[in-house]
């Protein structure tokens, strides 16, 4: 929760008017609970949705995820009829095999997915292969962007996340105001 990708995208987020809730994972923190291996974590993920979704009623909701975060977030997003889009940082497909990946395939929502250049948890090769087999009308929906020079932690290229999420939240929300800090 306190992690600089975390905080960045939530600031950045933040900045276009829309509610934002950062929370840990089960064991993580000061959290109750115990790690879960990626399937209590996605009842976390609900949990925080249901809450979102009763204080701001009726509104498309938004999940973006870093790393262990996006893989269980964008799972537990992509079921849920109330998200709408979702960003994954990070995504581990260097980690998981593809079979734990398969989800994606028929997620049509709108996705963007972010990547360091050199990151050694979601290579970029094997973030395209992975997106390059989505079927054509979730591969349309799909955006993939990879950060030149920056590691799984975005460090030194935290600018280029912040103006890569508004640029792409700015196109899916032309609507929407940029407040100035």
């Amino acid at each position: 929760m306190h992690n600089k990708v975390v905080y960045q995208t939530a600031k950045t987020i933040h900045r276009f008017g829309l509610p934002v809730l950062r929370f840990n994972f089960r064991g993580a923190g000061s959290s109750k609970g115990a790690h879960d291996e990626g399937r209590g974590e996605q009842d976390d993920t609900s949990a925080a949705l249901d809450f979102l979704a009763a204080e701001y009623p009726g509104a498309p909701l938004l999940l973006a995820g870093f790393s262990f975060g996006s893989w269980v977030g964008l799972r537990a997003g992509c079921r849920d009829a109330r998200v709408s889009e979702l960003i994954g940082l990070g995504l581990p497909v260097g980690d998981l095999p593809s079979r734990e990946l398969s989800y994606l395939e028929a997620c049509d929502k709108q996705k963007l997915l972010m990547a360091g250049e050199f990151d050694q948890y979601c290579p970029p090769g094997k973030l395209k292969a992975l997106v390059e087999k989505f079927p054509p009308h979730v591969k349309e929906r799909t955006s993939v962007t990879i950060i030149s020079g920056a590691d799984h932690f975005f460090a030194g290229h935290l600018h280029e996340l912040d103006r890569t999420i508004g640029t792409w939240l700015e196109t899916q929300h032309p609507d929407l105001v940029v407040q100035h800090e």
